[in-house]
């Protein structure tokens, strides 16, 4: 064996190992997701042992199939007006031949805060116009939060769009919207689909907000796990499930739309 063959293998040994070191808490999850309570706390433990769907019966015979479909709905909601109202804002940033880079620097600004900082002024604004607890609120703050994203990331995006594409629109009769539709958003398709990838996976997994804004009505899927743990005791495999039910939505959709989502974020890393 050469010395390259033998970096080869010691690369993939270590990719192996730290996939291994990264996959192996979401393994357990989804295995405890299946025990009941007395084998979870088994000891020793026990490498194998038979499966239960008790845990998911009984958590979607709760509120949170409620939860779970609040989180749905918030989070393409949010990621579908943050996509309308950014990309637009993000191609004229593009254009932009002053200042564009100030203005950039000021819309993801609010990306940079820590979340705490605006809890209690978004907590006394909603109280007085009544959107505490309600789906049409967290729309709002993620919407607030997502469009400084979608506005930062696809400006890079159409900045690498040749213009003369779009000149070349103009020249044959083509207007604005119809260049802007029909030349630049396909060639910029990987950076939309990131992006609206990455503003999903922000508003699903949103604890903090959905914690401090929500009671009961537009509850989410990952404040709805907590209400597993009581004061009479944790209910590991409910807990376990709804971890799982959490995890699994966005897990399956970054594998179906993985290639998007990496030729994509490598499109807009290198400008020319």
């Amino acid at each position: 064996m050469n010395r390259r063959q033998s970096n080869r293998l010691i690369i993939q040994v270590l990719v192996i190992g730290l996939a291994i070191l990264i996959l192996a808490p979401f393994v357990w999850l989804v295995r405890m997701s299946f025990e009941t309570n007395a084998q979870i706390f088994a000891f020793p433990p026990r490498l194998w042992v038979a499966p239960t769907v008790a845990n998911y019966v009984a958590l979607w015979q709760t509120e949170f199939r409620h939860s779970f479909l609040n989180s749905t709905i918030v989070s393409l909601a949010s990621t579908s007006a943050s996509m309308l109202l950014g990309v637009p804002a993000a191609y004229a940033l593009s254009r932009m031949r002053r200042r564009s880079d100030l203005l950039s620097l000021w819309i993801i600004a609010s990306r940079l805060a820590p979340p705490t900082a605006f809890a209690i002024p978004y907590f006394l604004v909603y109280r007085e116009i009544d959107l505490i607890d309600t789906r049409l609120g967290l729309v709002v703050i993620y919407l607030t939060f997502n469009l400084s994203l979608v506005i930062w990331l696809m400006r890079s995006f159409f900045e690498n769009t040749p213009r003369a594409l779009e000149e070349a629109a103009w020249i044959d009769g083509a207007g604005f919207w119809q260049g802007l539709v029909r030349i630049v958003l396909p060639t910029a398709a990987p950076g939309l689909a990131a992006t609206a990838i990455l503003s999903f996976v922000f508003s699903w997994n949103d604890f903090f907000f959905a914690l401090i804004l929500t009671r009961s009505d537009a509850m989410t899927a990952p404040v709805a796990v907590v209400n597993f743990m009581n004061y009479e005791g944790w209910e590991w495999g409910r807990i376990a499930a709804g971890g799982t039910m959490v995890m699994l939505p966005v897990l399956l959709f970054s594998l179906l739309v993985r290639r998007f989502l990496i030729s994509g974020l490598t499109a807009g890393a290198v400008k020319g």
